[in-house]
Formats: C-alpha cells, structure tokens, sequence
C-alpha cells in the first residue's frame, strides 16, 4: 500500500510540475507566489510530501488555476512484477 503512495505522490508531483512550466514558472517564481520556499515546491513535485488540502489550494490559486483543475490528473498505479 505504501508502494501506491509513493507512485501517487511522485506522479502528482509531476504534474504539478507540468502545470507550473506551462505557466511559465519556475519554482521560485511559485514559491513567491504562495509564500513558501523553493524547497517546498521542489520537494510536491518530486513527490515528497503529502500536501494537506489547503497547500492545495494556495497551489491552484498561485498556478491561477481551479482546485479541481490542479488534482485532475491520469493516476497509473504500476503494477507489480513477478
């Protein structure tokens, strides 16, 4: 169960990751945004920390984007080898 985390995590990262270059941002310029700092960014988008639902928020809004806009994204869980 851990295992999906993780993969959930790091893929959410990736797209939030996405999102913040289709902006034209770089980590830095969202971190200003929301007021946090660039290692915060970097460690959501290698998917290091669990976001609490709030953060979430501040992302959507510093990305000028909708909160459902920002978790919309394809979740594929790998499936386990033999």
């Amino acid at each position: 169960m851990a295992a999906k985390k993780e993969i959930f995590l790091k893929q959410f990262g990736e797209h939030v990751k996405q999102v913040r270059l289709k902006k034209g941002f770089t980590q830095f310029d969202l971190a200003c945004l929301i007021n946090k700092d660039r290692q915060s960014i970097q460690r959501l988008e290698s998917g290091n920390i669990n976001p609490t639902i709030y953060y979430l928020q501040e992302l959507a809004d510093g990305l000028d984007i909708d909160l459902k806009t920002l978790v919309n994204f394809e979740f594929t869980p790998k499936k386990k080898t033999k």
